[in-house]
């Protein structure tokens, strides 16, 4: 059956004792897509995930999940997912190959060629002899992901899968998992925190804060968003802003608190802005050119009162 949501979820709700960890989540993850799922520790990503990987129950509110709906549905579909959330158990003293061949046959997967492939597809044949213990964290990373690729799943859920890793090392997995999707046409589920690599490899992203989904926008619309700015303070700028209208015909701008307005169109007239406010006896007090980044909109997006959260993971 085709379907255009490979996970939906509707009012999700998790409570952690006293503490919210999700409160009525409606996520939308479409069929071949790399969805980004954005938020500061303890926002409720790794809850999500977890939910959807069935390591945990939702305390109400429902999902489907490759379109299935209900506790034996999830079970059957679930062959079809692969999933790093925690550190997968690897032992130390064995190889890279000798690791994957143990989990191979004890998911009863066909084909001793199978350890190999994965091996070439993360890109770790020539370290198929090396013991876990000795890899580098980005190959430990790449051998997670090879475990979770067994059995060839259509959605693949990461959770932090850059974290601690060096430049050279987060490189290696977005290579890789744009491979995966534009390839083998594998969906992905991946939260991080490091949201400047985020915007190098997803289609879609979930904002979430304390728990709360904040906003589901795809990447595209985004990049609208996320643009350059000028950023205006004045001694009035009620009085600024109305003579963007009147004399420059700007109606594309932000009035914030502290006399501050932010421009978002014709950015490349500086002199004319700045000619505005001498002109009408304006104070201008700062004049500078911005550019909004992920980090900056989601920081907005959630206040800066907000920047924390209690809320357990």
């Amino acid at each position: 059956m085709s379907l255009e949501f490979i996970v939906k979820s509707q009012k999700l709700n998790k409570r952690y004792g006293e503490t919210i960890a999700l409160k009525n989540v409606d996520i939308a993850i479409k069929r071949g897509s790399i969805y980004g799922l954005v938020g500061n520790n303890g926002a409720g990503k790794t809850t999500f995930l977890k939910i959807i990987s069935g390591l945990t129950a939702a305390d109400s509110g429902t999902f489907s999940l490759l379109g299935a709906d209900n506790a034996a549905g999830y079970r059957s579909v679930r062959k079809r997912t692969g999933a790093i959330i925690e550190n997968p158990g690897f032992y130390p003293k064995m190889t890279a190959k000798q690791n994957l061949e143990y989990y191979r046959i004890q998911r009863g997967i066909p084909g001793k060629e199978t350890v190999d492939e994965l091996l070439y597809l993360v890109g770790l044949e020539h370290a198929a002899k090396k013991k876990f213990a000795s890899l580098s964290l980005g190959m430990k990373q790449r051998l997670g992901i090879a475990l979770a690729l067994m059995g060839e799943p259509e959605l693949l859920i990461l959770d932090e899968p850059i974290n601690g890793l060096d430049p050279m090392g987060i490189i290696e997995i977005r290579k890789l998992l744009l491979k995966l999707n534009q390839e083998k046409n594998v969906t992905i589920l991946i939260s991080s925190h490091i949201l400047t690599e985020l915007e190098n490899v997803a289609t879609d992203y979930g904002f979430l804060n304390k728990g709360e989904l904040v906003e589901e926008v795809a990447a595209e619309k985004l990049k609208e968003k996320c643009r350059t700015f000028l950023e205006v303070k004045v001694t009035d700028a009620a009085a600024y802003a109305a003579l963007l209208e009147t004399e420059l015909l700007c109606s594309n701008y932000k009035v914030l608190p502290g006399n501050c307005i932010h421009i978002l169109e014709h950015v490349d007239r500086v002199s004319d802005y700045s000619a505005l406010a001498v002109k009408h006896d304006i104070g201008l007090l700062a004049f500078e050119m911005k550019e909004i980044n992920l980090e900056n909109y989601y920081m907005n997006l959630i206040g800066a009162e907000n920047q924390t959260s209690d809320a357990q993971e």
